[in-house]
């Protein structure tokens, strides 16, 4: 490796935003809400769904009011609908963010490479293209 590759290895990581600088653990909710999202992405999460619908089909008898009846599913459906979207919003908005930053990492190497490359204003107007073409972002947004 040489100087140049080493300032330009440098520079790129004392930004700390490469994916792998990510540091610290997961709260417990993001464990919580990785693992939720884990189980209702399977097959077993929608066999269990299935099996609710079919225990659920005969209790009209049990109940005999076709609204009693209704509202008991449509209670459970949306509870458990309602507490999926927060999970799985959870998990979706951190994986947003990991790929974000990880597009970042790659453009800021790309343009560091043209740096290298050449250091012309040539080297200039085509970093800054890049930067505008990838959309890198200097600061994240939430």
């Amino acid at each position: 490796m040489t100087t140049t590759d080493a300032k330009a290895t440098a520079a790129s990581t004392d930004r700390g935003d490469m994916p792998s600088d990510v540091g610290g653990r997961l709260s417990l909710f993001d464990r919580f809400a990785t693992r939720a999202n884990a189980f209702v992405s399977r097959a077993v999460f929608f066999a269990l769904c299935v099996v609710l619908v079919l225990v659920w089909l005969p209790s009209y008898f049990v109940f005999g009011s076709v609204d009693t009846w209704q509202l008991i599913i449509n209670t459970v459906t949306t509870i458990v609908t309602f507490l999926l979207v927060a999970l799985l919003q959870n998990t979706q908005t951190r994986n947003d963010q990991a790929t974000q930053d990880k597009l970042n990492a790659v453009a800021a190497a790309l343009a560091d490479v043209i740096t290298l490359v050449d250091h012309g204003a040539d080297a200039q107007r085509l970093r800054r293209e890049l930067r505008e073409a990838v959309g890198l972002e200097d600061r994240t947004s939430s």
